[in-house]
């Protein structure tokens, strides 16, 4: 997996430079549509889903390409996805922030044999702030080897999206966190999301839905760093394994808090 990191980020840094940034608060009305509503593909999202999935093809020929846009028209791309080698793209994660012209947004790929992760890589197109992690060789940012960490002071912070929760379920969470945990705002952006939990800034992450191009890469660095994902009953999460709704933590003891406090 070593010999693939410069590959790799070379590829996500020609995306950031060539495809991403020039278009960065530019996009025309005819660049970008709705998915589904409230959710936005843009002309980056398609051509930098091109551009990786040709260009990692040639990395490793055997692999599967298992891309958003591509699952967006056709979900039985992610059949098999526990079988073989594959490539997760996520092009553009944050689009929505990203057609509003504002930051944080991410290219996230991830490597995945037999539907377990096993490398990972998140660039951050404006900071130029590379994530990189693979099995059973720690977590790196910028090359730095980090070790995940509770932030500083008060109750954990649990980033949570109560609004894509119905109105019972958000006064609900809002209730059981009183006084135990403390709800922050979410950067709309797993690529964004998993640096927070790792570097202290965020305790808890609470996600609904978990598509594996949005976590394939950075579950990975959050194990590697020493944090713990699962779904919200304690089962492992696998990519190849269908079930709804994970909570990601800094450390394997916040994660039980989580827990208890949300689910039981």
């Amino acid at each position: 997996m070593h010999a693939l990191y410069e590959p790799v980020l070379g590829l996500m840094r020609t995306v950031a430079q060539d495809i991403m940034m020039p278009r960065f608060r530019s996009l025309t009305a005819d660049q970008f549509a709705e998915k589904t509503p409230g959710d936005y593909v843009t002309i980056v999202d398609r051509e930098s889903e091109a551009f990786l999935g040709e260009a990692l093809a040639r990395l490793l020929p055997e692999a599967r390409i298992v891309g958003e846009e591509a699952a967006a028209l056709d979900p039985g791309v992610v059949d098999r996805i526990g079988e073989g080698v594959a490539w997760i793209i996520d092009p553009l994660d944050g689009t929505n922030n990203f057609t509003e012209g504002r930051s944080p947004f991410a290219i996230m790929i991830g490597l995945t044999v037999d539907g377990a992760r096993e490398a990972g890589w998140i660039l951050d197109p404006v900071s130029g702030r590379i994530c990189h992690a693979a099995r059973r060789s720690g977590c790196y940012i910028d090359g730095e080897k980090v070790v995940s960490r509770r932030s500083d002071g008060g109750l954990p912070k649990a980033a949570i999206a109560t609004y894509f929760m119905p109105a019972e379920r958000q006064a609900e969470v809002r209730r059981r966190a009183e006084g135990r945990l403390e709800i922050v705002d979410i950067p709309r952006c797993a690529g964004e999301q998993y640096p927070r939990l790792i570097l202290g800034q965020n305790d808890i992450a609470l996600y609904e839905r978990t598509h594996p191009w949005d976590h394939a890469a950075g579950a990975l660095m959050l194990e590697e760093a020493g944090g713990r994902i699962a779904r919200n009953d304690g089962a492992e999460y696998r990519l190849d394994v269908p079930g709804k709704g994970a909570i990601a933590a800094s450390t394997p003891e916040l994660w039980d808090l989580a827990k208890a406090v949300l689910f039981d």
